[in-house]
C-alpha cells in the first residue's frame, strides 16, 4: 500500500468514530499510535545488537503485547486497556524515579498525549492497518516516514495550523550546509517543531563518523525543544528514525519560559540554527523571564535574545530565519539590531522571495547569518531570485535545494573569501546602518526601478483616455447610423 493510500485508509477510519473531531485530532491519534509500533520495532533491533538490552515498558505495555495480533483486544475491552491501562503508564514514564533514558523519551512522548477513539472497533482496525502496512525493521521502510512524514504535514496544513512548524526541507538544508556543524560542536534548535533543521544536521554530521563512538558523540552534541505535543512527538519519531536512538535532548518545553539570566557559560552552543515562530504573540509573564530591554510579546524577538544570549564567544555562529517586520521594525527590534551590529558579526542576510514558505504563510522572510565576537563591518545582501518563468512557488513547485547553487558558488567558503557584488548581491556598511536607524531592510540597488509616477498625473491621464474612447464610441455610432441610413 502507497503511503498516501495507507493514511487515506487509517484516516476514513478514524472518521466514523464519533470521538474524533477534525483533522487535527485524526493526525494526533494515528501519530502517537505510528510512534509505538516504531519503537517496538526499534526495540526488536535493540535487543539484538546491546547486550541485556531491557526494556523500559513492561509487556503489557509494549505494542507486540497488545496491538500485533489482529484478533487480539478489541470493542470496549481495548478502549477500557488504552485509557486506563496504557496511557496512564506511559505518561508516569516522563516523572517516575528509576526508569532509563529511553523510558524518559516515551514519557515525554506521551505527556499530553490523548486517545480521541471512543469506538475500541474501529482502533482495532486503524492499528491492524499499521500493522500490516509498517514495518520499521526494514530500513526501505525506515525511509518511508519521510513519506509519512510529509503526507502528515501536508494533512496539518489543511487543518490550518502545519505554518506553526513547517520549514521547507530547501532551506532547512541550505542553512545547515553553510553553517557546516562539526562533530563534537554543539547545535540547537529552540523551536524545534517536528525536527527539520536537527535531522539535516544529523545526515551531515553522519558523514564525518569514523568510528563507532562517533555517534554518540554527534548524539550528545544535537538540542532541541518543542513546546506542543504533535510536533514534539513527530520530532522525538524523526531523531529515532535518522539513528539518534535515545533523544533525550529533544525536550518538551517552552525556551521561552526559563529566566535568561539564568543560563550558565556551560548552557552555550556553538550552533543556533532555527526558524522561530514569528507573528505570535506570547502568554503573558513570559516577556518577564527577559531584561527589560528585551520585554516585548512578539515571539520572534524574544527568540533572537535568547540566541543571542545562547551562542558561545567568538565560536558561536547561528542562522535565523525572520520576517521582513524584524528588519525595519522598531522598539525592541531596533535593540536587538544595535547589539547584533555591536556585539555580533551580522555578516549576511538572505532575503527569500514570497511564497517561500507557501500555502502556510506569505508573508517575505530572510535568513540572518551571524557570529558571536563583532562588531559588524559590512553587511552582505543575498536576493534569492524566482527560477526563470516563476512568479511565486506553490506545492507543486515548490523552492528546491539546487537553487541554492548560486549562493553557495557566491559565498566564498566558510571564511567568506572573494565576495562579488552583482545582479543578486550587494552589501552595505554597519555605519550606513546606524544612519538608517537599523533599518536592515535593503533594497537590491542593481533592481530595476519601476516609477510608478505621481497619482494625480495618472489619473488625469486616466480621464484623458476615458475620453478618448468615449469619442472614438460616438464617431463609430455615427458612422454606423449613417451608413444604415443609406442603405435604407
Amino acid at each position: 500500500m502507497s503511503i498516501v493510500s495507507l493514511i487515506k485508509t487509517i484516516q476514513d477510519i478514524m472518521r466514523k468514530d464519533v470521538g474524533v473531531d477534525g483533522d487535527a485530532q485524526r493526525i494526533s491519534q494515528m501519530v502517537w499510535l505510528i510512534f509505538l509500533k516504531i519503537f517496538d520495532d526499534m526495540e526488536q533491533e535493540w535487543s539484538l545488537t546491546i547486550t541485556g538490552y531491557k526494556s523500559p515498558l513492561q509487556g503489557r505495555f509494549r505494542w507486540s503485547g497488545w496491538a500485533r495480533n489482529p484478533e487480539g483486544m478489541t470493542g470496549e475491552e481495548l478502549i477500557d486497556f488504552v485509557n486506563n491501562d496504557l496511557f496512564p503508564a506511559l505518561k508516569r514514564l516522563a516523572t517516575a524515579a528509576g526508569v532509563s533514558p529511553r523510558g524518559k523519551v516515551v514519557g515525554s512522548v506521551f505527556e499530553d498525549a490523548y486517545n480521541y477513539m471512543k469506538s475500541g472497533t474501529l482502533l482495532r482496525q486503524v492499528i491492524n492497518t499499521i500493522e500490516a502496512d509498517v514495518d520499521f525493521n526494514k530500513q526501505s521502510n525506515r525511509h518511508l516516514f519521510n513519506d509519512i512524514y510529509e503526507k502528515i504535514l501536508a494533512d496539518l496544513q489543511s487543518a490550518g495550523n502545519a505554518g506553526e512548524y513547517y520549514t521547507p526541507r530547501a532551506v532547512t538544508q541550505f542553512m545547515v550546509d553553510i553553517l557546516d556543524p562539526q562533530l563534537g560542536e554543539t547545535l540547537l534548535d529552540p523551536a524545534c517543531g517536528t525536527g527539520g533543521f536537527l535531522t539535516c544536521a544529523i545526515e551531515h554530521l553522519k558523514r564525518q563518523e569514523k568510528n563507532p563512538d562517533d555517534r554518540q558523540t554527534l548524539q550528545a552534541g544535537i538540542h532541541g525543544v518543542e513546546k506542543k505535543p504533535l510536533p514534539h512527538m513527530l520530532a522525538i519519531t524523526n531523531m529515532m528514525l535518522h539513528g539518534i536512538d535515545v533523544p533525550t535532548n529533544i525536550r518538551h518545553d517552552n525556551t521561552l519560559a526559563r529566566q535568561l539570566q539564568s543560563y550558565t557559560p556551560k548552557d552555550r552552543v556553538d550552533i543556533v540554527v532555527t526558524n522561530p515562530p514569528f507573528g505570535g504573540m506570547e502568554e503573558d509573564g513570559i516577556e518577564s523571564n527577559f531584561l527589560k530591554k528585551y520585554q516585548t510579546r512578539e515571539t520572534a524577538d524574544l527568540f533572537m535574545a535568547l540566541i543571542m544570549h545562547l551562542l558561545k564567544q567568538d565560536t558561536g555562529r547561528a542562522a535565523v530565519v525572520l520576517p521582513d517586520g524584524f528588519l525595519f521594525g522598531e522598539g525592541v527590534k531596533t535593540t536587538l539590531k544595535r547589539e547584533l551590529l555591536e556585539e555580533f558579526n551580522l555578516h549576511t542576510i538572505v532575503r527569500l522571495p514570497k511564497g517561500v514558505f507557501s500555502p502556510y504563510t506569505g508573508i517575505a522572510t530572510n535568513i540572518l547569518f551571524f557570529e558571536k565576537g563583532g562588531p559588524t563591518g559590512d553587511i552582505w545582501f543575498f536576493q534569492h531570485p524566482y527560477p526563470a518563468g516563476y512568479k511565486s512557488y506553490s506545492r507543486s513547485k515548490p523552492l528546491t535545494i539546487a537553487e541554492f547553487d548560486r549562493e553557495k558558488a557566491w559565498w566564498g567558503g566558510r571564511e567568506r573569501q572573494d565576495r562579488k557584488t552583482g545582479e543578486h548581491a550587494w552589501k552595505i556598511s554597519a555605519g550606513e546602518l546606524v544612519e538608517r536607524n537599523y533599518n536592515l531592510d535593503c533594497k537590491n540597488p542593481h533592481e530595476e526601478i519601476v516609477n510608478h509616477r505621481d497619482p494625480a498625473e495618472l489619473m488625469a491621464e486616466y480621464q484623458e483616455i476615458v475620453r478618448q474612447l468615449e469619442a472614438a464610441q460616438a464617431a463609430l455610432k455615427l458612422e454606423l447610423m449613417a451608413a444604415l441610413g443609406g442603405k435604407g
